[in-house]
């Protein structure tokens, strides 16, 4: 299949942007230039989006007979734009007029007066965007060549589409910076196919979505399409999130601005252990990828915290200090049997949380388990992640088990985990970057987020397998009969060894709490290929035979060479 960047235009004009990077690493690293770029483009997109709107407006006004002073007075009215929730862009931020100045030598103070005059008259981006072009000292020259680059990547048009082609745009630079800035790229950018599989695995509909970590905000977006693609609004879900790394914290609020997303990221970046900047917050669903193994989380400092509900964290280690933050921003179960409640969590975590017993971490993780929080837990194959090679999994906890809280209902599932082993799944992209299929463009699964029963992806199956053992029902399209010789067969959930496997607290216990699924799910089932034993065991013997043969000839051809070297 071809990627989503060789079959669109503006992809394929990102493309030869990125390249063009080669001009600018000279003078800035890529982490720099991650910056320079988004800046502009964002300040690209508003200015597209202000100029289609003014075109639309005129095109009115004129129809309507208004022309000459009038009809400027009225093309400059600010609330004209904001009412369609378009970016008001005063004269001196127009792209055309900075495309205009290009070749002057200031052009980088240019650009930071006219993105400190888009802040002070859009103030829900104040201290949002980066503004620090003048000090970066690239070259007036290059500056010059990329604002032309920039310039034909268009957003006029249709509102939605320029946004979703920005959208994707921004998407591609972003993956393309995490994996230039190597293991720094990973505080920024989660894998798509690994977002895509938590949302579609914790069904997001409407609440509150919460990423105490949230990087570029990548979760935030993908529970947006969740919700869309389901037919609702992007208004179903409120969005709170929490991001330490200033830089990333504008990324966030950009990537976010340029889909119309409305977010509470705090007023400032702040760290969520040391400045917790949402206490109160109880989410219904939590999606993270918070940072491995971090050894200088503060964790001296907050030995006495009201999050560590099952354990002070070990100080050399966040990743049970993550857990327990994402358990205490859980909403409680419901308070009557007919109410709705409970929320979820979905996060990624380095393996070793699955089994680790250093500085008090199995005595936290037992204490997790017998209250009955970790819903299902799975290993996920290698080479996922751009940005480092620590092998990963995800945990799913929730705060109720009945079914009451699944969108579409569900059998109690109380005193049970599912384990999901995925590490065959994926399929290699690069010799370095492997992916989860159903999760780049979306043409495999379906707009209900189950897999097209004709293309059985990576994120289908594990969907399957989880939704199936929770109870919900089948979705409209599942044909037993149908999809039966695609290997799905019954909606009955069922043990797969190998794959999938539910067990129970008592089991788990009995495994000493390690949550690791490869220690549930056993073996794969070999298939038989019909050869009877007495037939197929002396033809193994007479091949092991004649490789021993072999592997003896071979070892007098090496010793006849190396001695031919010693006496040369």
């Amino acid at each position: 299949m071809a990627s989503p960047e060789t079959n669109n235009t503006d992809l394929a004009r990102a493309e030869i942007l990125w390249k063009a990077a080669d001009t600018l690493r000279g003078q800035i690293d890529a982490a720099e230039y991650k910056h320079v770029v988004l800046g502009l483009l964002f300040l690209k997109y508003i200015a597209d989006a202000f100029e289609a709107r003014r075109d639309e407006l005129e095109a009115e006004l004129t129809a309507d007979g208004i022309t000459g002073p009038q009809l400027e007075g009225l093309l400059e009215n600010r609330d004209e734009y904001t009412a369609e929730r378009v970016f008001w862009v005063p004269p001196e931020a127009r792209w055309q007029n900075l495309q205009n100045q290009a070749a002057r030598p200031d052009i980088a103070t240019l650009i930071d007066d006219a993105i400190l005059a888009v802040e002070r008259d859009n103030p829900n981006l104040k201290g949002k965007l980066p503004r620090d072009y003048a000090r970066r000292g690239i070259a007036p020259e290059k500056m010059k060549g990329l604002i032309d680059l920039i310039a034909d990547i268009g957003f006029k048009g249709d509102r939605a589409k320029a946004r979703d082609t920005l959208g994707r745009v921004y998407e591609y630079f972003l993956g393309k910076f995490a994996q230039a800035e190597g293991k720094l790229g990973g505080e920024f950018f989660t894998p798509r196919c690994i977002v895509r599989l938590l949302v579609e695995m914790l069904e997001p509909y409407e609440g509150r979505v919460y990423d105490p970590c949230c990087g570029s905000a990548g979760m935030f977006v993908q529970s947006e399409r969740f919700v869309e693609a389901h037919g609702g609004q992007k208004t179903d879900i409120s969005i709170f999130g929490q991001e330490s790394n200033p830089t990333t914290w504008r990324l966030a609020h950009m990537n976010l601005a340029i889909r119309g997303i409305e977010a509470n990221l705090g007023a400032q970046p702040a760290d969520s252990f040391l400045r917790n900047l949402h206490p109160d917050l109880k989410a219904d669903y939590i999606l993270a990828n918070p940072p491995f193994n971090i050894s200088d989380w503060s964790g001296r400092l907050l030995a006495e915290d009201v999050r560590w509900r099952f354990g002070t964290p070990p100080v050399g280690n966040a990743n049970y200090a993550w857990i327990q933050h994402f358990v205490h921003h859980l909403s409680p179960p419901p308070i009557s049997n007919g109410g709705k409640g409970g929320g979820v969590a979905g996060f990624v975590m380095a393996n070793g949380s699955l089994s680790s017993g250093a500085g008090g971490e199995g005595a936290i993780r037992q204490r997790i388990v017998e209250a009955d929080l970790v819903d299902c837990i799975v290993a996920l194959p290698a080479q996922l992640f751009l940005t480092t090679g620590i092998p990963a999994c995800l945990w799913f906890l929730t705060r109720d088990k009945t079914g009451k809280n699944l969108p579409h209902g569900g059998r109690d599932r109380s005193g049970e985990t599912l384990f999901i082993d995925a590490r065959k799944l994926g399929t290699l992209r690069t010799r370095t970057l492997r992916v989860l299929t159903g999760g780049d463009d979306g043409e495999t699964l379906l707009a209900d987020g189950m897999g097209d029963p004709n293309a059985d992806s990576d994120i289908g199956r594990i969907v399957y397998a989880f939704r199936q053992w929770r109870g919900e029902p089948a979705p409209d399209w599942w044909d037993e009969a149908s999809v039966a010789e695609g290997g799905h067969g019954s909606w009955e959930y069922r043990d797969i060894p190998g794959f999938c496997k539910a067990e129970t607290i008592e089991g788990i216990a009995k495994h000493g709490f390690v949550l690791t699924p490869g220690r549930y799910v056993g073996a794969e089932a070999q298939e038989d290929d019909g050869e009877p034993f007495e037939e197929k065991y002396p033809r193994l013997l007479a091949e092991l035979e004649a490789c021993f043969v072999e592997g003896e000839r071979l070892m007098g051809v090496v010793r006849e060479r190396l001695n031919g070297v010693g006496h040369g």
